[in-house]
Order: structure tokens, then sequence, then C-alpha cells
């Protein structure tokens, strides 16, 4: 797989069928690895590791319906209360991350309502505060470190 712009972290992978699979420690189960999964693993790992989120608040890869269409966010982050801190898309390497893919987790975010948003494809990364009140997002240098908010 491509190198990716995060640190380097340790992985478990296995072979079954001629099908390299990486090991999901939020799913806790093996996952086909494709592009767009190295980079969500990538991710999730950075997020617990270097950005101290619990990983007990990190959901990965769950169907959420949006006007009437089903969709799949790739991973949120939760506060204690329930609500969603962290709203995250990721592309493969190979994508370019444009308006569409800010368009797209904005679509997302208007259901979920994440405080934060942060697109990559594993290279570029983007993070951006939601400003509800004013209906835009400003970005962000980095992806703020895990605090526990109230």
């Amino acid at each position: 797989m491509q190198k990716l712009n995060f640190p380097s972290f340790e992985f478990r992978f296995k072979n079954t069928k001629n099908k390299l699979a990486i090991f999901d420690i939020i799913r806790k189960k093996f996952i086909q690895l494709t592009p767009e999964e190295w980079v969500r693993q990538h991710v999730v790992h950075d997020l617990i590791y270097h950005k101290n989120y619990p990983q007990q608040l990190i959901n990965v890869e769950k169907v959420i319906v949006i006007n009437d269409l089903i969709k799949r966010y790739d991973v949120v982050v939760f506060k204690p209360n329930g609500s969603i801190s962290l709203l995250i898309e990721c592309k493969a390497p190979q994508i370019k991350i444009d308006q569409s893919t800010f368009d797209q987790i904005a679509r997302y975010n208007l259901l979920l309502r994440a405080d934060l948003l942060y697109v990559t494809n594993g290279l570029h990364h983007y993070y951006c505060e939601m400003d509800f009140e004013l209906e835009k997002y400003h970005f962000l240098p980095e992806l703020p470190n895990y605090l526990l908010k109230p």
C-alpha cells in the first residue's frame, strides 16, 4: 500500500483467498484492504494514538439516511453525551479532494451536526470547525487534540 502522510503505525493483516485484509480496532474484525480503508485505518490510529481520542467514542462506517438515500459515513467521534464531535470523510489517495468532497461531508453534517469536519485522502488533510449560527465552516491548521468537554 501507498505511504500516507501520517506517522507509521503497526497494523495486523491477513490474507484470505488472495485478498489482503486489515484488522479494524473499532469494528474488531478484519476488513478487506482497499485504498480507502488504508486511509481510514490510518485516521483511526492517528486519532487514538496521537490525538488522544478515546477509542470507545469512535464509530466507523455506519449507515445514515439523507433525503431517502442510504449513505455511509467513514468515521465519527462522539462526545460523552452522545452528540457528534467530529465527522471524517476518507478518500483513497488517488482521489483529489475538491469541492464535491466538501459538499458531501456538508450534506452528511446537516443530519449529524458535528462540531468539527475532517476530510482526507491520506496525503492531504483538511480540518474545519462548524459555525452553525452563520452556516459556515472555518478551516483549522490542524485537528485539535481530544479535550473532554461537559
